[in-house]
């Protein structure tokens, strides 16, 4: 079958872009403020920021690197779905009433009035360089499937993606990111849903057949529950997922400035709730797109060519099934779908680091007293400029071979410290900005450790990271409390005794 899109997929995919910018452009005047850029004036309903909190949680790193994941290895990724109920009650108990409170745009404000100026640098600092690594991740991701659709060198693809999302997110704002983000999503399940029959179709016995063979190779599995730290075990992606979620929940920008968008916090909650909930069987569905897509070359080998018969074929698998496999007309929705889930991601990240640009930095250090028009032109001026630097990373990740490794360890060394510091301060009263500071400086050491010290050279074995590179975010995490919690601890004792 011909793996090049057909003037059917052309026109499926222009009108998808050609509806995205008029989207954009629809909600300009009501970004014209930078409330409405940033937060949609508190206007939007919670069902509909519920839906795009989904949609950043996708991204194509769900739609391709899942399926790559189960076609490569198993359902280990399954065990990091299951951490989200408790992220989303830690959210529901403390997190958005603290923001909805407190806390006007920035989740780092807190950390301010917590700590001091650093600790909100830190973390938006933090933040930004995760949403750098996010964006070309996104962008790399999207490329692997236009390419073999097209034969466009990743390069120009990636290029092209990316001054296109930058350019509708700078023009409509928060709101116009919330609207298409809802749009995606029902683009994107409907993309997957479709992959699945046709996986089902052209298996022998259907969904008993792929089941049959996926069990025979162990497909389904979650992964090894022996307890050890070393491998990438079910407790690895476990701990991980625990602390990875409560720092999307807590402190990451994208879903703090979420909670600000909707009505009422109750909406917020709402919001939180269905994203959490509704990611389960979501990542169950792409999952099964892996392992189905496995029960299938192994019924039809001779369509798997041999560049792919090995174990960097994961996350361009299901690329190659879509460019081979699929009708056209049809092939040109899913990859829309796909083209969906890499712009709910990649325009929320641009308008949050634009937004904390403004008011952790520009509006902190130097014109605290900006009016509005000033910011406006400048929310929109970062966005391009975030946009551009997220392309950049884009381009650098071409030669990356498996995307939900690398993902979760980037996002690892950018927040791993992060949510301790917030959980220091908000559980603990007797934390001071000293004790902040210090157990700051020992997570960034360990998780410079953590995440350099590997493959050394025979005699310097014995400094080596013994743990999985999944887990540089929670030996961040565990390091920052074990070092903030005993001084913050004695700190309190001896103020009950004064009094």
């Amino acid at each position: 079958m011909n793996a090049r899109l057909l003037l059917a997929d052309k026109l499926v995919l222009g009108a998808y872009f050609l509806a995205v910018l008029a989207l954009g452009m629809y909600f300009r005047k009501r970004s014209s403020t930078p409330s409405g850029f940033m937060i949609a004036s508190g206007r939007l309903p919670g069902w509909a920021v519920g839906l795009s909190i989904l949609g950043t949680f996708v991204s194509s790193v769900t739609f391709l690197a899942y399926p790559g994941q189960a076609y490569n290895s198993n359902w280990d990724a399954f065990v990091f779905s299951l951490t989200l109920p408790p992220a989303a009650l830690a959210a529901t108990l403390f997190f958005i009433p603290l923001y909805r409170s407190k806390v006007k745009v920035s989740a780092y404000e807190y950390m301010e009035k917590r700590f001091g100026t650093w600790a909100r640098v830190y973390g938006s600092l933090s933040f930004m360089f995760g949403s750098l690594a996010r964006v070309g991740m996104i962008l790399f991701l999207v490329s692997l499937v236009l390419h073999s659709l097209t034969g466009w060198s990743h390069a120009s693809i990636i290029l092209a993606t990316g001054i296109g999302v930058t350019l509708y997110t700078m023009t409509g704002g928060i709101e116009a990111v919330i609207w298409t983000d809802v749009v995606q999503v029902i683009i994107l399940v409907g993309g997957a849903l479709f992959a699945v029959v046709l996986l089902v179709a052209d298996v022998p016995g259907g969904i008993s057949g792929i089941l049959e063979i996926g069990s025979a190779s162990g497909k389904f599995s979650l992964g090894s529950w022996r307890f050890d730290l070393a491998l990438p075990t079910a407790w690895v992606v476990l701990l991980f997922g625990i602390v990875e979620n409560l720092r999307n929940f807590g402190v990451d920008q994208n879903y703090v400035q979420r909670y600000q968008t909707t009505r009422t916090r109750a909406e917020a909650v709402r919001s939180v709730w269905f994203a959490a909930l509704a990611y389960i069987p979501l990542s169950l569905l792409f999952l099964f797109i892996g392992t189905a897509l496995f029960a299938f070359y192994r019924v039809h080998p001779e369509l798997l060519p041999q560049a792919l018969r090995g174990a960097s074929a994961g996350d361009k698998i299901f690329p190659h099934f879509i460019a081979t496999q699929f009708p056209a007309g049809l092939r040109g929705i899913l990859v829309a779908a796909l083209m969906a889930a890499a712009m709910s991601s990649i325009d929320s990240s641009l308008n949050c680091v634009s937004s904390l640009t403004l008011l952790d930095f520009y509006k902190k250090f130097f014109r605290p007293g900006a009016d509005d028009r000033k910011s406006i032109r400048l929310l929109r001026l970062y966005t391009l400029l975030w946009g551009l630097l997220g392309t950049a990373a884009g381009l650098a990740m071409i030669q990356v071979q498996s995307a939900l490794e690398t993902t979760w360890q980037l996002g690892g060394i950018a927040g791993g410290g992060v949510i301790g510091l917030f959980l220091l301060g908000l559980l603990f009263k007797g934390a001071r900005s000293r004790h902040a500071a210090a157990a700051v400086a020992a997570s960034v050491a360990v998780i410079a450790w953590a995440t350099f010290a590997r493959d050394l050279p025979q005699g310097m074995t014995w400094m080596e990271c013994p743990w999985n590179p999944r887990l540089i975010a929670v030996v961040g995490t565990v390091a920052l409390l074990g070092v903030g919690i005993p001084p913050a601890l004695l700190n309190s004792l001896f103020s009950r005794k004064r009094t």
